[in-house]
């Protein structure tokens, strides 16, 4: 710290002009070399922060000094506020700097790191979240961890473990090694070697212990906060549809029009916040996360092909408007997130500040619409958050509206969208959530998916040149010469050995883009992503995949990922993938591989069915007829936009223009007719040339 003063001020003596930004702050650290907008944040905090790197590691142990390893992420709210607390004051940070080699740690470059450590900090606490901040041995094993500390709190607990470090180090090192063997033991996966079974009968049964967690009145799951969850009401959907459930398919449906109307979809701008902190859906942590509209975009396209509900289509086209404008590079690429906080009026950095509203304000605005527009919205107690702000709420809907202010649907379609133009308007000239504009490839295929299913719906060009732009970035500059992913990009460099959710999400994505265009490259990719994947990540012993590659170096465990959150585990992801691409290749190792690990997780989804809906959702394939469609002929593209208006969630599709090998379309082609061949398990019914045939043949 002493050297950094003594430049800044020689500096400032000698280098007038020279270097602006030393001159703007006091304090810089090792954090100014990189490229993550989280770690840029802290990059003037009087600690001195250092990147998870080899350097780091080896100083920490050549020092023989605890590390100090705090993980959040850019949009995260409670990480700035302990920075500002805590990270930005000179005190703490002679505490931090004495005893400490301390390392800041953007989670969604490293969640390899973050996995590890948040394993730990359950295991000590019982529960985690982010801010994450643990204190580890030299070596790295982690001895003492949790969340959010307040300034006081920080301080003392930070004094005490050094102090334990200092004179009774044993203590500290046998509670690592007990804690290492639990965070190793989160991680095993034991091979299931009961014969594979899945039946109609264990996913019911799986569904019926999760509904009773379901909130009927407000939709989603019962509880003071929620979180969207867009594979859980995926496969709920499917469910529902497939057993002409019409008792779930009325829960999906209020769940999805709560968020819909709630807060957490933003009325005016477009696009989802990342979780509601109250039971209605309506004030949300601000944060937007491109995971969650990813997926979400997907959701509400199936949702509407179900449903020609004209809610979910307006929520598809506002929420991709929305990354469009402003989570999108020029290259096709998509950033990560936007910030919770921003500047309020009185410059003062705020949660939500963007977004909310006074009713003075609104009523100067919308002055003769104020009293239609405060009950379409909430302008009232429902609606109103804290210091007099409104988040906008929709309650009842546009059919109650209308006869209660006596006014036709296209009337009120146009005054809503007249709301909407004045209001963005305004608020694209206050101060704006700060951008996380890193590129990550598993978050990319995520969104690449969710424009290919829009497409799919709703036929819109503009979604499928997104998604094919998206396609390119990924495969031209992702993808390495050896084969392998890349999970970062920002300023033109690819950067970190990808994790298994990069290659599942990316084969994923492509496959459902080949799906639609028929184009066989993508197809061809994710064939070779997926062996790639069995040699970098593949464990023998339980025949599921590591969530990082046998290139990364070691950390304190190696894990599994197979438990279903916000997205979906990656294993859950390959899953699929494999089931898939074992129809397409005929490839019995794929095939194989599919059931094995849905067979390891199997004892453990009836108990906890909400963390397992993707695997939920593979087992479908199983207990369900699965179809293989295969479109041969040179109207294939006519026939298959034909049959993407309907919802048929249990088939993939195989098709061509011309002579293919591809086992499912070889020796199919006939230059005079487009047939359509419809397959159970490698059983095929006779082709027909008629959608509306083919389609009875999927429902029978």
């Amino acid at each position: 710290m002493k050297n950094i003063l003594f430049l800044l001020i020689v500096c400032m003596v000698s280098c007038k002009g020279q270097n602006k930004e030393i001159m703007e702050h006091p304090f810089t650290n090792d954090l100014i070399n990189e490229t993550s907008p989280y770690l840029l944040q802290h990059a003037h905090n009087p600690v001195n922060w250092n990147a998870w790197n080899d350097k780091t590691l080896a100083k920490a142990k050549e020092e023989k000094k605890l590390m100090l390893i705090s993980i959040g992420y850019a949009s995260c709210h409670w990480c700035h506020v302990m920075e500002h607390e805590s990270f930005e004051d000179s005190l703490v940070a002679q505490v931090m700097n004495k005893n400490f080699v301390n390392i800041k740690v953007d989670r969604e470059e490293r969640p390899d790191v973050d996995q590890v450590y948040m394993n730990a900090v359950q295991l000590m606490t019982g529960s985690g979240g982010w801010p994450l901040n643990v204190i580890a041995l030299p070596d790295g094993r982690p001895v003492w961890g949790g969340t959010y500390f307040k300034k006081e709190a920080w301080v003392s607990a930070l004094n005490q473990i050094s102090k334990l470090y200092n004179d009774n180090p044993k203590k500290l090192y046998d509670y690592a090694d007990k804690l290492e063997q639990g965070i190793k033991s989160l991680d095993v996966v034991t091979l299931n070697t009961d014969e594979p079974v899945f039946e109609k009968i264990f996913i019911e049964k799986a569904l019926g212990n999760w509904s009773a967690q379901f909130d009927n009145t407000d939709g989603g799951m019962r509880g003071p906060q929620k979180f969207m969850m867009p594979n859980n009401y995926h496969f709920l959907l499917r469910y529902a549809y497939q057993t002409n459930d019409e008792k779930l398919l009325d829960y999906v449906n209020l769940t999805l029009t709560k968020m819909a109307y709630g807060g957490v979809f933003d009325q005016i701008g477009g696009g989802f916040s990342r979780y509601s902190t109250d039971s209605k859906w309506h004030v949300p942590h601000f944060e937007k996360m491109l995971y969650d509209n990813a997926q979400l975009v997907s959701l509400y396209s199936d949702a509407y092909l179900v449903t020609k509900n004209d809610l979910y289509k307006n929520v598809v086209t506002e929420t991709l408007n929305y990354v469009n404008r402003e989570m999108t590079a020029e290259n096709g690429a998509f950033y990560s997130s936007l910030d919770a906080d921003s500047n309020n009026p009185e410059g003062k950095l705020e949660e939500g500040a963007f977004y909310v509203w006074k009713d003075e304000k609104l009523k100067s605005l919308l002055k003769d619409d104020f009293e239609l527009f405060a009950d379409y919205y909430n302008i009232n107690n429902y609606g109103l958050w804290e210091h007099d702000n409104y988040v906008l709420i929709r309650k009842d809907a546009d059919s109650t509206i209308i006869n209660k202010h006596n006014i036709t649907q296209d009337s009120l379609n146009e005054k809503a969208k007249k709301w909407k133009e004045i209001l963005f308007n305004v608020r694209n000239n206050r101060s704006k959530p700060r951008l996380d504009n890193k590129t990550l490839t598993s978050w990319n295929a995520l969104m690449l998916k969710g424009y290919v299913d829009a497409y799919r719906v709703f036929n819109d060009k503009d979604h499928l040149y997104a998604a094919e732009k998206n396609a390119a970035f990924i495969k031209y500059n992702q993808i390495r010469k050896d084969g392998g992913l890349n999970h970062s990009y920002k300023y033109g460099q690819s950067t970190i050995n990808g994790y298994l959710e990069d290659y599942a999400t990316t084969i994923d994505a492509f496959l459902t883009l080949y799906e639609v265009t028929l184009n066989e490259k993508w197809l061809t990719t994710a064939k070779e992503l997926t062996d790639y994947t069995f040699t970098h990540f593949f464990d023998a012993t339980s025949n599921m995949f590591f969530y990082t590659s046998n290139l990364d170096e070691s950390l304190v465990s190696r894990p599994i990922e197979y438990r279903d959150n916000v997205i979906p585990a990656s294993n859950s992801i390959m899953a699929k993938n494999l089931f898939k691409l074992s129809h397409y290749f005929d490839n019995e190792q794929y095939a194989t591989t599919a059931i094995t690990v849905l067979n390891n997780v199997k004892p453990e989804i009836q108990e906890y069915p909400s963390s397992y809906s993707n695997w939920l959702d593979l087992m479908m394939n199983y207990a369900f007829p699965f179809y293989e469609v295969a479109i041969v002929g040179d109207d294939a593209k006519e026939k298959l936009f034909e049959l993407n208006k309907t919802y048929i969630p249990n088939k993939l599709i195989a098709g061509s223009t011309d002579e293919n090998n591809l086992p499912l379309l070889e020796n199919r082609y006939n230059p005079k007719e487009t047939f359509i061949y419809v397959c159970v398990n490698k059983a095929c019914k006779l082709p027909v040339t008629d959608v509306n045939k083919a389609i009875e043949l999927l429902k029978e």
